[in-house]
């Protein structure tokens, strides 16, 4: 390996001004060289400029060179420049020092000018393949970023274009979506140092919980619009046909699995909330009739969001309807269709939840009342 088309910059640092002479005579065919008579006037120096490698005398007066390598090792701007120790001590312990401070190389005095110049040709080499080897792994890490953020974009993408497969069938849901994940995220926050939540709520479940929470609904695209967009009661047979929707979204999301011949991490939760935000506390819901604990965290926050927008907002069989009675609705129902606990997560977050149906509502008239 040759040295690099720029001549590298040097640092000497010695008390002796003879000794920074013949030094300096040696390296500067090959380098630029900078002079420091003491440990402070070096690293005034490296303050403004760093050096490729410094030549580090070990006696000095006021600061000795010991205390200088401290100081640069525990700078990050100049823990990376490799020092070489010069002394005229010689004992095993000296050198032993020497590197257990940090410095890439000891030589003795009286200097050796073929062994000073390899010495330093060598270090030279070995700090330009690192940076360059640094540069090289800083950009892998760029271009892997990058690439994390693009997948994680389509993954984002293609989770609402999902989702709004479902909304199309039923237009007057609006930001139906976009409020209830807000909703579900403003539940879990606040439950994720609850002792029957902790353990379910952390930074990653939550994200993934955001996420996936417009997936709640995509089995309608599997309901005939007769029945998804009657604007009156349905008939009991045709309830049971609507009930069918949480398997059908639940189903769809296992069969991508299927197609991809693997399980998908973030699938998870978006599978727990398509098949489970329509059980209750007490066991009366649907599809499995769980009850309790044995409903996911998920779909229980999942839940309390949906009933609570499905009531401020206008569908095609009712009128929208006031925070007061959305609210009032769900207190009744705590312990029953809602988990107390999230019910009493809501009370707190009462107010939040009016600025986001405000922030995200279809219409004026849509507004919470």
């Amino acid at each position: 390996m040759s040295l690099p088309p720029h001549k590298p910059t040097v640092l000497v640092v010695d008390d002796v001004p003879a000794n920074l002479r013949l030094i300096s005579e040696l390296l500067q065919e090959h380098y630029q060289v900078r002079v420091a008579t003491s440990g402070a006037q070096a690293l005034r120096i490296v303050d403004r400029t760093i050096p490729d490698l410094i030549l580090l005398d070990v006696m000095m007066p006021e600061m000795d060179g010991h205390e200088v390598c401290r100081r640069l090792k525990a700078d990050p701007k100049t823990c990376d420049v490799p020092v070489l120790f010069l002394s005229a001590r010689s004992q095993d312990e000296d050198e032993c020092l020497g590197f257990a401070l940090g410095a890439s190389d000891y030589l003795n005095k009286p200097i050796s000018p073929p062994i000073l110049l390899a010495r330093v040709q060598t270090q030279i080499r070995l700090k330009v393949a690192t940076d360059q080897l640094r540069l090289q792994n800083t950009f892998l890490d760029q271009q892997v970023m990058a690439r994390t953020r693009e997948l994680q974009a389509t993954h984002d993408v293609t989770i609402l274009a999902l989702a709004s497969l479902a909304e199309t069938r039923d237009n007057e849901t609006g930001n139906h979506l976009r409020r209830t994940q807000h909703y579900v995220r403003a539940l879990a926050e606040e439950l994720r140092h609850h002792p029957r939540f902790s353990a379910d709520l952390d930074e990653q479940s939550i994200e993934l919980m955001f996420k996936s929470a417009p997936l709640h609904d995509i089995g309608k695209v599997g309901i005939s619009d007769h029945i998804l967009l009657k604007p009156g009661r349905f008939e009991p047979a045709e309830f049971e046909i609507m009930k069918t929707h949480a398997q059908l979204g639940y189903q769809a999301l296992v069969h991508a699995e299927e197609l991809l011949g693997a399980q998908v991490p973030f699938l998870r939760i978006a599978k727990e909330i398509a098949l489970c935000h329509h059980e209750k506390w007490d066991g009366s819901g649907y599809p499995r009739g769980l009850v309790g604990d044995a409903i996911p965290v998920s779909a229980r926050l999942m839940a309390l969001a949906d009933v609570y927008d499905a009531v401020i907002s206008r569908r095609v069989y009712k009128s929208e309807m006031s925070h007061q009675t959305a609210a009032a609705i769900i207190y009744d129902g705590a312990g029953r269709h809602f988990d107390p606990d999230v019910v009493a997560a809501f009370k707190v977050l009462e107010e939040k939840f009016e600025q986001i149906a405000r922030c995200f509502a279809d219409t004026d008239s849509e507004e919470p009342k």
